[in-house]
C-alpha cells in the first residue's frame, strides 16, 4: 500500500477511504434524524405556535382563539411570522449542533 506522509502522519489510502465512508454514513444518519426532529416556535406568549421539522417542513400551526381579533388581523399575521421565524431559528440551531461536527467536509462527501 502506498503511504501518504502528508495525511495523518502516514495514514494509508484504504484507511482514509474507510474514514470518509464512515463520515458519510454518520452525516446521512444525522440528516435523517433532523428530518424527523421537531421544534416549536411561538409568539405572543404562545398565542401562536408553529411546529416544524429541522429540515424546515411545517407540521402544525396552533392559534389560540384569543389571538384572533377581527379588527386587528395584522397583529395575527405578525404573530404567525414571528412564530415561524422562531421555529426556523430553533431548527437551524439543531442543524448547526448536529452537522457542525462534519465541518466544511460536509459539502464534499
Amino acid at each position: 500500500m502506498a503511504k501518504f506522509g502528508g495525511f495523518g502522519g502516514g495514514m494509508n489510502m484504504q484507511a482514509m477511504m474507510k474514514q470518509a465512508q464512515k463520515m458519510q454514513q454518520d452525516m446521512l444518519k444525522a440528516q435523517e434524524e433532523l428530518a424527523e426532529l421537531e421544534v416549536t416556535g411561538s409568539a405572543g406568549g404562545e398565542l401562536v405556535q408553529i411546529t416544524m421539522t429541522c429540515d424546515n417542513n411545517v407540521t402544525a400551526v396552533s392559534i389560540k382563539p384569543e389571538a384572533v381579533d377581527p379588527d386587528d388581523v395584522e397583529m395575527l399575521e405578525d404573530l404567525i411570522v414571528a412564530a415561524f421565524n422562531d421555529a426556523q431559528s430553533k431548527a437551524q440551531q439543531e442543524r448547526d449542533k448536529r452537522m457542525g461536527a462534519f465541518g466544511s467536509l460536509g459539502g464534499l462527501i
